[in-house]
């Protein structure tokens, strides 16, 4: 038993909610997967999260989405506002929700209990992934392991590791991310507003009284909490009655980025592989995609192939490096203020709302489901 060595398909590097939620999903296709984090205890996360309507179906396949209960808002109707066209453009699906909002803390917690029910989550673990490698023995706690593959789920905040190339895009912006309690009902609709100074979007929150909203704005300004509460204010005073802005105020730097490993037999998945500009609201979503594409891959090739790697990447990288580019021209266009971006603005307004097939393609694509 002192030699023995534990071998697995896949080791994932990271119980994030991507990097649980793939577990979850190749666990359930019968693979041998472990996941590893260096965290003891998981911290409290008390953000939201945007579930497009593919990725509430995927966790509905996985049998997770049953448990979320009553810890979700679905999105009825998505309105996009903006300084330069007096009408607002409407989204909605009349045959079910655009998506909906939940928790991190909710499904998280779901996601890591089906871990440690099927003992394949090791926490608290001290290891330097840059020394991990596929196929080599690698100890853990005493014993000795053996991957054939490792998934990389660590989140966007790593520094160059030397198994990934990463490209990065810095916008500039930070992001401001919050909540606010209101006096009218938030009537399950999402708002994104774009204003000169970046773009604003709200989304409601899950509660009794759907009378609570999130929102992250997203600027080159320095904001106070004075000044984020009157640009929420002055936006949703009429759709959302008496407002109060809730005191604990994250923000982040945003800087969209592709990665890729230089590797063999290693994968990247989630804020890894990319981020995008919350604009977009699809980041996660995208990290949805990641862990759908790798087990549609696992269905046409062996996990073996020597062309799996690369067949994962190239259907990843082109909706990815899509996403990255139209999040970055859009902000570029409103941030430009001038009559030339003004009038490509209002083009584009003008042929989603009298086109109903672009607006039908812009609903898919905002569920996930193009």
């Amino acid at each position: 038993m002192k030699n023995k060595i534990f071998k697995y398909d896949f080791l994932i590097v990271g119980a994030g909610l991507v990097g649980s939620l793939a577990a979850i999903a190749l666990h359930k296709k019968k693979y041998q997967v472990l996941v590893i984090e260096k965290n003891k205890l998981f911290p409290k996360d008390e953000r939201t999260l945007a579930v497009n309507a593919n990725s509430r179906d995927f966790l509905k396949d996985l049998g997770i989405w049953k448990d979320l209960k009553s810890n979700f808002e679905p999105i009825d109707k998505i309105v996009i506002k903006d300084y330069v066209n007096e009408d607002d453009l409407i989204f909605h699906n009349s045959t079910e929700s655009m998506g909906s909002v939940i928790f991190n803390k909710s499904l998280l917690k779901i996601s890591r209990e089906y871990l440690i029910k099927n003992k394949i989550l090791l926490t608290n673990i001290d290891f330097n992934s840059f020394n991990i490698q596929p196929k080599k023995i690698f100890p853990i706690n005493s014993k000795k392991f053996l991957f054939n593959k490792i998934i990389f789920s660590l989140g966007k905040n790593y520094e160059n590791h030397k198994n990934f190339k990463k490209n990065t895009f810095d916008s500039g912006h930070k992001a401001y991310v919050g909540f606010f309690n209101h006096q009218k009902n938030h009537k399950q609709v999402a708002y994104e507003i774009f204003t000169p100074n970046g773009p604003l979007a709200v989304l409601p929150s899950p509660s009794k009284q759907k009378k609570s909203s999130t929102f992250i704005f997203s600027t080159k300004n320095k904001m106070s909490f004075s000044n984020l509460s009157k640009i929420i204010k002055s936006n949703f005073y009429l759709s959302h009655g008496n407002i109060n802005l809730r005191s604990t105020i994250n923000y982040y730097p945003i800087k969209p980025h592709l990665s890729r490993p230089i590797q063999k037999d290693i994968l990247l998945i989630g804020d890894t592989a990319h981020s995008i500009h919350p604009v977009a609201g699809q980041g996660w979503n995208l990290g949805i995609k990641d862990i759908q594409t790798l087990c549609y891959c696992l269905n046409q090739y062996d996990i073996d192939d020597a062309n799996f790697d690369e067949y994962y990447f190239s259907k990843r990288i082109i909706e990815n490096f899509t996403y990255l580019t139209f999040t970055n021209i859009l902000n570029h266009l409103y941030e430009n203020q001038k009559p030339i971006t003004n009038s490509i603005i209002k083009a584009s307004h003008f042929f989603l709302s009298q086109f109903p097939y672009l607006k039908n393609l812009f609903i898919k694509q905002a569920m996930g489901k193009n």
